[in-house]
């Protein structure tokens, strides 16, 4: 057997870690060809000294990280270019913001499967993705978990049979916090996700259920449905991955475990299912019961920002999630309190004046005045 060649890009965060966990547990079934990080050389380094890859890349290079690619005889390599060299068979998209979306458009233009953790490349451009992936005949597989388990959940079926999908949500950090004691939370506070370990960002972006929002939009795009066809509920326990209802009425789930691990080696090794699990097993004796509700717009409007801006479309979406990075950053730095993360993103958008069928200059575009926009926008929620 053949193994699979994968670059692994936004190898040093959260779910770059486990991707390469997954493939050391499968020795022979999987091999890294490229190794590509932000700004952690320090972990990157020590990465290429382990896994000997092809092709490196970093948002910035030192000596500590030159030393490790020159003693693993790699080459230095962009990431539109590790996306579609001829010994890579698969990208993992794993890097945070718009940094990953170049790349994963050049893989499915090139006609490779791209095992996509990157929210916000769908979010910004989830048009040109899906355009990418008719053209060249590229393959999209989710990796959050929630998306793996309603593409799991669709694999024999027909996509125009789909009624409803159920999108699940933890309801993060804050799920039981009043609107008072949220106003009072801090950075620390908001890192502790109940069941999930993730990285800064996209565990902020849960206690906002900003997270959920942005999946709404990756779930548009990925099962080609309408907004309206995407429900939010939340399911504390995280057992129940999320479902899908048919146009007959039956209904699917996908339950398992609360660990990233499974949903990575799903995308990584489809359509084969791998002979060792790579996380417990799930025993629902022991979990007793599962638990499900609506989410509180009201109290986490950063939920409905983000789906309103699925609905609106053009470069709104791009817009949102970049001035939620902002806003998120501004945060985590005590320039602004918990509350004031949805106002920055909202006064945003109003302020922002929408492109229709933005091509990718004007993603960027939008995307670029967002940033700028919300460093200086004030909240609403400041006491």
């Amino acid at each position: 057997m053949t193994p699979k060649r994968i670059a692994v890009l936004g190898s040093t965060g959260s779910i770059g870690q486990q991707a390469i966990d997954v493939t050391r547990q499968l020795p022979g079934f999987f091999e890294i060809t490229a190794l590509a990080a932000g700004r952690n050389t320090t972990l990157l380094a020590e990465q290429v000294v382990g896994l000997r890859p092809r092709y490196v890349f970093a948002a910035k290079r030192d000596a500590v990280l030159d030393d490790a690619i020159a003693a693993a005889g790699a080459t230095w390599l962009p990431m539109e270019e590790m996306a579609v060299a001829d010994d890579v068979d698969i990208v993992l998209a794993g890097t945070a913001g718009a940094a990953g979306l170049l790349p994963t458009i050049s893989a499915l233009e090139s006609g490779k499967p791209v095992a996509i953790a990157n929210k916000e490349a769908l979010v910004m451009a989830g048009h040109l993705i899906r355009h990418a992936m008719l053209v060249g005949k590229g393959q999209l597989r989710p990796v959050d978990s929630e998306h793996s388990a309603i593409w799991q959940c669709l694999w024999g079926e027909e996509v125009n049979g789909i009624r409803r999908i159920m999108l699940t949500a933890s309801g993060g950090a804050f799920r039981d916090y009043d609107p008072g004691q949220l106003a009072a939370v801090t950075p620390a506070q908001a890192l502790k996700h109940p069941t999930w370990n993730m990285g800064d960002k996209i565990t902020v972006d849960c206690a906002t259920l900003m997270n959920k929002g942005m999946e709404t939009i990756e779930a548009m795009w990925l099962f080609d449905v309408s907004m309206e066809a995407v429900q939010v509920v939340l399911h504390r326990e995280s057992i129940v991955h999320s479902l899908v209802e048919f146009s007959d009425g039956s209904v699917k789930a996908q339950l398992g475990v609360p660990d990233m691990r499974l949903p990575i080696q799903c995308a990584l090794a489809y359509p084969e299912r791998m002979p060792e699990p790579p996380a417990p097993a799930l025993d629902l004796a022991a979990v007793g019961q599962l638990t499900f509700g609506e989410p509180d717009i009201a109290r986490f409007p950063c939920l409905g920002l983000a789906m309103e801006a699925g609905r609106l479309g053009g470069t709104y979406p791009a817009v949102m999630a970049a001035a939620d990075e902002i806003a998120v950053e501004r945060f985590m730095a005590g320039e602004i309190g918990f509350l004031d993360i949805p106002g920055v993103i909202e006064g945003v958008m109003e302020k922002h004046d929408s492109t229709p069928n933005p091509d990718l200059e004007a993603v960027f575009a939008a995307d670029q005045w967002a940033r700028s926009a919300a460093e200086v926008a004030p909240g609403v929620g400041r006491e």
